[in-house]
């Protein structure tokens, strides 16, 4: 190879390289930027984040109050929820850059094919965040908070002993982390359509394929159910009930994309049926032998 011809081959990857660097920087300004819009309303977001806890304590007749364990405690959890709420404010910027990257070497079927998956993507974490806020983490704090008890002293001389009482007395960020943890599990989740829609127009899957191991997928979601939500069986099957609704409603997606995909190739003269490949076959193999 002439050094003409390494010029050649090493320009456009130079090029590439500085166009992914210009990327990476907009991204990270983006997420700085919007990292410390979120430090400044910490608080007000912190707010929104405890309302399921202090709804299942005033159910209870009791005041909601977290407790600062540490005395850097409190620095932490600022920083975390401007963390996480920095990237999920930035994320749509920063979808948009990845696609600025990706999209020139892409053909336009091909964009037309990726971009509802770029755009469903953060819809479907979105959803399944809400449904890890309003639905999912009350009855978790609700199954949690019933293993208080009411202490009692016990009377002079009547025989009734004392009993200690137990009481929720939370930590600001052990608190935190199990409300994001929550969000977080769930919104992933919810990605579940959108990946297989993805792998089957890559026709790396079949809705073939995922009907025929749905009872490894029932055992893996059982599974994820009983790591993600707590022992209690109500959230639990709830978990269940809607992942596994997702994974039916993929299979649905990918034999939708598989019917379009046919259609399109019988209209081009390029789809064969399974009988007409094997009677080529035989066609063949009569003439071979002939």
């Amino acid at each position: 190879m002439s050094s003409d011809d390494i010029d050649d081959t090493s320009a456009p990857l130079i090029e590439h390289l500085a166009e992914l660097r210009t990327r990476l920087i907009y991204a990270l300004a983006a997420f700085v930027a919007a990292m410390v819009a979120c430090f400044t309303v910490w608080n007000p977001i912190f707010n929104v984040l405890t309302h399921p806890i202090c709804s299942a304590l005033a159910e209870r007749g009791q005041e909601c109050g977290l407790y600062l364990i540490k005395l850097q405690e409190g620095f932490f959890v600022a920083i975390q929820i401007s963390l996480v709420g920095g990237f999920a404010l930035a994320f749509p910027f920063i979808a948009f850059q990845l696609w600025r990257f990706v999209a020139p070497g892409l053909y336009r079927s091909e964009k037309r094919a990726f971009l509802p998956f770029l755009l469903a993507s953060p819809f479907m974490f979105i959803l399944g965040g809400a449904f890890a806020y309003f639905i999912i983490t009350p009855l978790a704090f609700d199954f949690f908070l019933g293993f208080q008890q009411v202490g009692t002293l016990g009377a002079e001389g009547g025989g009734a002993s004392e009993t200690a009482g137990i009481t929720f007395h939370g930590s600001v960020q052990e608190y935190l982390s199990l409300t994001i943890k929550f969000i977080l599990a769930f919104g992933l989740c919810f990605q579940l359509p959108v990946l297989l829609t993805l792998m089957g127009k890559a026709e790396l899957v079949s809705a073939a394929g995922l009907s025929s191991v749905r009872k490894y997928a029932v055992v893996g979601i059982l599974v994820l159910a009983a790591i993600v939500t707590p022992p209690d069986v109500i959230t639990q099957v709830i978990l269940f009930t809607v992942v596994y609704g997702l994974y039916e409603i993929s299979i649905l997606l990918v034999r939708r994309g598989e019917k379009v995909r046919e259609k399109e190739l019988r209209a081009q003269g390029l789809w064969f049926d399974d009988d007409e490949e094997e009677d080529g076959a035989v066609g063949q193999d009569s003439e071979g032998r002939a």
